[in-house]
C-alpha cells in the first residue's frame, strides 16, 4: 500500500503536466491560433529539435555565466557570513544594506552594468552574483543565528574561540539553512544571466531570444524558455543531491 501511494504521489506531478500540454494543444488547434502568437506544445518540440545545435551554443555561454556567478556568490557569503558572525557592530551597519540592495530593480542595475562593463561575460556574471548572493547570506545568517545558545556557551566554557565555535557549531548546525538559500539562488542564476544577456550580449539563451522575439519565432523563444526551466530544474536537483551527501545527519532526521 506505502509502495502504491509513494508511486502515486511521483507520478502525479508527471500526469498533470501532460494533462496541461494537451490542454494546450487542443486549446491551439480548436480555436485556430496562429504560431505567431501562441504555437502548440508540438510546434515547439520540432522547433527545440530543429534549432538544438543553436540552442546548445547559447546554452554553454549562459551556463558558464550562471555557474561562474553562483559559485562567486557563495564564496562572497560564507566570508561575509564569517565577518558579520565575528563582530555585531559589523552586522547592524551591514546587514540593512544586504536588504536595500535588493530594492533595486534589477533592469535597471542589468543596463547599468552592460553600459559600465560592456557587453561581454563580466556585467552577466555580476548580475548573477548580485541576483544569487542575497538568499545564499540570509539563509546563512538565519541559520547561524538559530543555533542553541547552550552549545554555544558549553564550547566558551572550554576555551574556544569564536572561529572554532563558528567553524564547529555555528556553520554545521546553519548548513541545512545555507543549502535552502543554495536552491534558491539556483533557480534565480540562470533567470538572471538570462536577463543581462536579454538587455544586452552577443551570445547566450536570452540573446537567442531576443532575436527570435523579433522575427516572430515563438516557438523557437518557447523552445529556449524550455532549456532554461530544465537547467534551473537541474540546478536544483545537483544542490538537493549535495546535500544529501554533505548533511547526512539532515538526511537521517527527514528519514525518521
Amino acid at each position: 500500500m506505502r509502495k502504491s501511494a509513494n508511486t502515486a504521489h511521483k507520478l502525479a506531478p508527471i500526469i498533470t503536466f501532460l494533462l496541461l500540454l494537451l490542454l494546450w494543444e487542443a486549446g491551439v488547434r480548436v480555436y485556430q491560433i496562429k504560431p505567431w502568437i501562441l504555437p502548440g506544445p508540438l510546434a515547439v518540440a520540432n522547433a527545440l529539435v530543429k534549432e538544438t545545435p543553436l540552442l546548445l551554443t547559447h546554452t554553454a555561454a549562459t551556463l558558464l555565466e550562471a555557474l561562474s556567478g553562483f559559485f562567486i556568490a557563495i564564496v562572497l557569503a560564507l566570508l561575509l557570513g564569517i565577518i558579520l558572525n565575528s563582530s555585531q557592530l559589523l552586522h547592524k551597519a551591514i546587514y540593512p544594506l544586504l536588504i536595500i540592495s535588493q530594492t533595486i530593480p534589477l533592469i535597471v542595475l542589468a543596463v547599468l552594468f552592460t553600459i559600465w562593463f560592456g557587453w561581454g561575460i563580466t556585467p552577466k556574471i555580476i548580475i548573477v552574483v548580485l541576483v544569487c548572493f542575497f538568499p545564499i547570506t540570509i539563509n546563512l545568517m538565519e541559520g547561524i543565528n538559530s543555533v542553541d545558545p547552550d552549545q554555544i556557551n558549553l564550547f566558551r566554557s572550554m576555551g574556544a574561540s569564536n572561529f572554532t565555535i563558528f567553524r564547529m557549531v555555528k556553520f554545521p548546525s546553519a548548513l541545512p539553512a545555507f543549502f535552502s538559500g543554495l536552491r534558491i539562488a539556483a533557480t534565480y542564476s540562470i533567470m538572471a544571466a538570462v536577463i543581462g544577456e536579454w538587455l544586452g550580449a552577443q551570445k547566450g539563451l536570452g540573446y537567442f531570444m531576443t532575436l527570435k522575439q523579433k522575427s516572430f519565432a515563438i516557438d523557437e523563444v518557447l523552445a529556449a524558455v524550455i532549456i532554461i526551466c530544465l537547467l534551473s530544474f537541474l540546478l536544483v536537483k545537483i544542490v538537493d543531491l549535495a546535500e544529501y551527501f554533505l548533511l547526512p545527519w539532515n538526511r537521517i532526521e527527514e528519514i525518521s
